[in-house]
């Protein structure tokens, strides 16, 4: 394995999951900047560890494979945190698991892909669909923080359907495309 700066960005971006998922745990509003600081930096990385594999020739099959797990294992265990804190709750639960059901159906699907050498693209819509999850997260996060002046956890919640609509558009896509393959 070659580790280059765009398989860095990966491999820091799992490590500070963990953290993340302490300074939510904490509840405080110190750790709730951190853990919103954390995890804004965490999400750059998903952008930007991409583009600098592509623009060095750096892609790599280890990045390749680890990349996505990355962004899903921190998606997943913020929104088990959040959840398990009833930050998310009631209906607010249902778009949290359409988004992790979706990873978990797409890897799943993904995986025979591979199998059988066929690779579905990135949509422009699913890119808007991660970002949307994580401007969501990122806001419900920040609700731990102690801000008062606006309603973070009430945009929050908004942004977080919306992300499990597109979540549930881009997930119907990819299925439709890879069913194709069965």
């Amino acid at each position: 394995m070659k580790l280059n700066i765009s398989n860095f960005l990966t491999i820091a971006r799992i490590i500070v999951i963990p953290v993340i998922v302490l300074c939510i745990y904490l509840k405080s509003p110190f750790y709730g900047w951190v853990a919103f600081i954390l995890f804004c930096l965490a999400s750059i990385t998903d952008y930007f560890d991409g583009y600098i594999a592509r623009i060095r020739n750096e892609v790599t099959n280890f990045g390749t494979f680890l990349d996505p797990i990355a962004d899903k294992l921190l998606v997943a265990a913020v929104i088990l945190i959040l959840t398990s804190k009833e930050i998310i709750a009631d209906w607010d639960t249902i778009p949290a698991l359409i988004i992790l059901l979706r990873e978990i159906a797409v890897s799943g699907l993904r995986e025979y892909l591979a199998k059988i050498k066929v690779s579905v693209p990135v949509s422009s819509i699913a890119k808007i669909k991660t970002a949307m999850q994580l401007i969501a997260l990122a806001l419900l996060i920040l609700s731990e923080s102690g801000i008062t002046i606006i309603p973070i956890t009430y945009i929050g919640k908004i942004a977080l359907w919306i992300a499990g609509l597109l979540t549930l558009y881009t997930g119907y896509d990819y299925l439709k495309s890879g069913l194709k393959h069965f």
